[in-house]
């Protein structure tokens, strides 16, 4: 396929089992959200938000394994390396089996030093502790899985990635109806719905990618665990400060209240949905370009980046068409404390105009991990998290709720300023010969 006219269709081939998979991944919020709002009041919905906020930092933190797998995946694919193929699969899974055990060894220090900065009730905080407690025997799973979903998408498998992600999301939607609806667990049955859910697609994911799994001479190559590590390093830097962005829009609803904190936790919940399945033209971007970048093919290269932010910018401004008119339905049916309702409606137009204003960062996004040039990722992320935050305080002091909103929007423009800086850069490195020891 890297040799062959990237089509539209091919595109929109490989794009939708990879945004029904991105689906299903939100989904998993979605789904805890919806029976927390269903079943419990604003403290439960809110201690439910606050958790996922602290869990989903901890997890993202090591998103790396996703990004840097796809990327280095999709290179040696494209210069036709199938050993080291399959030795960034077997790599991916130690480096993720081994920080997933050392997350559960360091779980009590790690829950007071995630959980102290949030400005929530000592209700909402108790409730919280009782989700973290729950979901975090999740945490070899979850990482492992980030280096299966990497190679599946890295090696253009998503039809795969698809079904992973169907499993994990079933389970989970069964779990969290049984634990909370039926069993009374609050907000501790959706954790140990979500971490359940966890090693049941870890087991699949493994069935799955089990022909990679084959003994690899290459496996602790010193040149190529140094790149690895090396991509690691400043795509985690990004990821930490993105990471911090969303974790201090939670915290602003926070200070706010219960019932803002609550309200925006149900708006997050529309933005993640979007931001996951329009992912799918990016981690399509990533495969292509690494690819492209794997082989030397500037022409191949800059089409991927047209093609499949076109595509993008089109669902992006469908989704965002179907929240501003339909969203309202949504959350007046399935939210029942009212002031949380409220809250949501009220600020739902803000909500609705970021799956098309976000394009062009998460197609940036795609670009610079599918070539593996962390450094640009890592110094456009410092930078918006700065002016992110410098821009929240100003405004939630002078317009609260709005203000906070306001600053989020801004946030999705900066990030993707600062990082088209760099790509023209990127562009003129793909023409570079390619490196004698890679």
């Amino acid at each position: 396929m890297t040799s062959s006219t990237l089509t539209r269709s091919k595109v929109i081939a490989l794009a939708v089992p990879v945004m029904l998979a991105q689906a299903a991944t939100a989904s998993t919020g979605v789904v805890d959200t919806a029976v927390m709002g269903f079943t419990g009041d604003k403290v439960e919905l809110g201690a439910v938000g606050v958790a996922a906020v602290a869990m989903n930092f901890l997890y993202w933190a090591f998103g790396f394994l996703r990004m840097s797998t796809t990327g280095l995946t999709a290179q040696a694919n494209g210069a036709s390396d199938t050993a080291e193929v399959n030795a960034l699969l077997q790599r991916a899974l130690l480096v993720g089996g081994g920080m997933g055990l050392l997350i559960l060894c360091l779980s009590p220090l790690l829950r007071q030093l995630v959980f102290t900065p949030f400005a929530a009730s000592d209700d909402v905080k108790s409730l919280a502790l009782s989700y973290w407690d729950a979901r975090i025997g999740g945490a070899p799973a979850v990482l492992m899985g980030y280096g299966i979903t990497g190679w599946l998408l890295g090696t253009g498998r998503t039809g795969w990635l698809l079904a992973f992600q169907i499993v994990m999301n079933g389970v989970n939607g069964v779990l969290d109806v049984w634990f909370v609806a039926g069993l009374d667990w609050g907000p501790a049955g959706i954790g140990a719905g979500t971490a359940i859910a966890e090693w049941v697609a870890l087991a699949f994911g493994l069935f799955v990618v089990k022909a990679g799994l084959s003994r690899s001479a290459n496996l602790f190559d010193k040149a190529r665990l140094i790149a690895l590590f090396n991509a690691n390093r400043d795509v985690l830097i990004r990821t930490l400060a993105l990471l911090f962005t969303f974790a201090w829009f939670v915290n602003s609803g926070a200070t706010q209240g219960t019932a803002i904190l609550a309200g925006n936790e149900i708006l997050l919940q529309f933005v993640n949905v979007a931001a996951f399945i329009l992912d799918g033209f990016a981690f399509v971007a990533e495969k292509e370009i690494g690819e492209s970048y794997g082989n030397r093919n500037r022409k191949r290269l800059v089409r991927a980046m047209r093609v499949t932010t076109e595509l993008a910018l089109l669902s992006g401004a469908i989704i965002s068409a179907l929240y501003y008119f339909g969203g309202g339905w949504i959350i007046a049916n399935f939210v029942n404390d009212p002031e949380a309702r409220s809250v949501a409606l009220a600020f739902l137009p803000f909500c609705a105009i970021i799956p098309f204003i976000g394009i062009p960062c998460w197609q940036l996004d795609g670009f610079f991990l599918g070539a593996t040039q962390g450094k640009a990722l890592r110094n456009a992320a410092v930078i918006t998290t700065i002016l992110y935050v410098a821009s929240d305080i100003i405004l939630r002091g002078q317009f609260g709720n709005t203000g906070v909103w306001a600053a989020f929007l801004a946030m999705y423009a900066i990030r993707a300023v600062s990082l088209g800086a760099y790509l023209p850069g990127l562009i003129k490195r793909s023409e570079a010969p390619i490196p004698a020891n890679v």
